[in-house]
């Protein structure tokens, strides 16, 4: 599998109708430490792909979804289970931090 780029328009069928858990990272191309989480979200994919869905939207190319569910800081970490969101962190996460964040929320 591979980490799915979202859009305003994708965003309701991949991650609102998902029958999994989904996993998405909210950043933006010029932010620093949004760009150290693209190995983190490849991680996470590959470790969690059967049981979560790892997704990434561009905020600036996006702003419907950004502001709807009222983003401040990017990296913003989003975890949506049943439609609803169940988890969020903002901010660059180590490996262990990461996996602390997905594990309680699948």
């Amino acid at each position: 599998m591979a980490v799915v780029e979202l859009t305003d328009q994708s965003f309701p069928s991949t991650v609102l109708e998902s029958t999994r858990p989904v996993l998405v990272d909210f950043y933006a191309s010029w932010c620093g430490p949004c760009r150290l989480m693209a190995p983190m979200m490849t991680w996470a994919d590959e470790t969690y792909g059967e049981r979560l869905l790892v997704t990434k939207m561009d905020v600036d190319a996006n702003p419907a979804t950004r502001d709807a569910y009222r983003l401040q800081g990017i990296p913003c970490l989003v975890i949506f289970r049943n439609s609803e969101e169940v988890a969020r962190s903002e901010g660059a996460l180590s490996q262990g931090q990461l996996r602390t964040f997905i594990d309680p929320n699948l």
